[in-house]
């Protein structure tokens, strides 16, 4: 392993440490015992935003797995999609499943939310 690979993946390892971080704060927060169904559902609604605008965490994380797929189309032997066809997979579970399955959960919790 290069020195510059070691501190890619040292970047990477940090990274994933402030994202976990992160990721606890908002578990801690919806697990509070005064979370009204109205505030999860709020909550819920800031992790998966519309699909096609990239800015909840469900399609930035379906954005970050796409690039490992294109990265690995470029790199995988025999271009045989081994790597980039599961990723590529991950993605769209997240995008097509995963983030409307949020969206549906929110609009049961607070159907009054889509409106806002």
């Amino acid at each position: 392993m290069t020195g510059r690979t070691r501190t890619r993946l040292n970047r990477v390892r940090a990274s994933v440490g402030i994202a976990q971080l992160a990721l606890q704060q908002i578990e801690d927060d919806m697990s509070a015992d005064d979370v009204d169904g109205q505030e999860l559902a709020a909550i819920l609604r800031e992790l998966q935003e519309d699909a096609d605008v990239p800015c909840g965490l469900f399609p930035a994380l379906a954005q970050l797995v796409t690039a490992a797929a294109r990265r690995a189309e470029q790199i995988e032997p025999d271009r045989d999609g081994d790597a980039s066809c599961p990723l590529h997979e991950a993605a769209a579970l997240l995008t097509d499943n995963a983030g409307p399955r949020l969206n549906w959960a929110a609009r049961s919790l607070d159907p009054q939310g889509d409106l806002a």
